[in-house]
């Protein structure tokens, strides 16, 4: 099985994110034998945003990591993201590489029916970290952004350990962490996706 790490977040050893999602890691690593897992950092080494030189074909470098990016997901059982909450929503890096998976005809086709996701089968967990309380608030443009994106690829397992607050005040953030910690305990694997 492969699982694919992502982190997104630019706060370093601060962030939440970065230790929820090496958490569900671990956990995923102690229930799912030979685990195979691909990192990699999206604020160390960003994906270059699509502009019209990518979309064109004419900047070479570009389109090449766009290719091994959609190769990493394709490839992938189940992706881990760490994703904080940056102005409502993802961060531009998260923005970048989603927009590097989410292409027709690879990970999604347009029909007489409508739109049809391919990519289904996966499980996506997403660890977020918030400063406030969004969770089912009108100013959350990440869960429903997430949730609506690997959607349309056709992956409908999307689970999230979130840690709402840590912004609030140092015991917040601490209660916080220990809550979404505890999420992460209970995460099951998918037997689908283990075997």
């Amino acid at each position: 099985m492969k699982l694919l790490h992502l982190d997104s977040s630019a706060a370093g050893a601060r962030s939440v994110t970065r230790e929820l999602s090496a958490a569900v890691v671990a956990r995923w690593r102690d229930l799912v034998p030979g685990l195979e897992v691909v990192r990699r950092d999206l604020d160390a080494e960003p994906v270059p945003h699509l502009d019209a030189a990518t979309l064109a074909g004419a900047d070479a470098a570009s389109v090449a990591i766009g290719q091994a990016v959609l190769r990493e997901f394709k490839d992938s059982d189940a992706i881990v993201i760490g994703a904080p909450m940056y102005n409502f929503g993802v961060p531009s890096t998260l923005k970048a590489w989603i927009d590097r998976i989410a292409v027709a005809g690879e990970t999604f086709r347009y029909t007489a029916d409508g739109p049809q996701g391919l990519a289904g089968g996966k499980t996506v967990v997403v660890a977020s970290g918030r400063g406030g309380m969004y969770a089912g608030s009108p100013m959350d443009f990440q869960e429903p952004y997430l949730r609506a994106v690997f959607g349309w690829l056709g992956i409908t397992d999307v689970r999230f350990v979130r840690a709402e607050g840590v912004a609030m005040s140092p015991q917040a953030r601490e209660d916080a962490v220990r809550a979404a910690l505890a999420q992460v305990d209970a995460i099951e694997v998918p037997l689908a996706v283990a075997a």
